[in-house]
């Protein structure tokens, strides 16, 4: 994997833009707001989350992915790559499993 430090705006095809100070490794999903000092997480209802066939499951999943559940007002942190990964609260308290 490539690692690139630099300082100043950034803009990229996939509309990101904004100043950004430091080092970027990995892939960023969700956005991303350096200067208002925010991250804004991937959202998805309690029914997109439990489909297997939804786009929070298929595009970019990954062990630790989190999501915040719109219907619930709860973080759920995914356990696994795959698209029937179970996801679980940020508390441990209420697992999904996509089917």
């Amino acid at each position: 994997m490539a690692k690139t430090s630099f300082s100043g705006p950034v803009a990229s095809a996939n509309g990101f833009e904004g100043p950004i100070v430091g080092d970027v490794v990995g892939t960023v999903v969700g956005n991303v707001d350096a200067t208002a000092g925010y991250i804004q997480l991937r959202t998805a209802t309690s029914v997109q989350i439990a489909a297997v066939a939804n786009a929070v499951n298929t595009a970019g999943k990954a062990a630790g992915t989190i999501v915040f559940d719109t219907t619930l007002g709860t973080l759920k942190i995914a356990t696994g790559a795959l698209a029937t990964s179970t996801w679980v609260n940020a508390d441990g308290t209420t697992a999904i499993t996509p089917a």
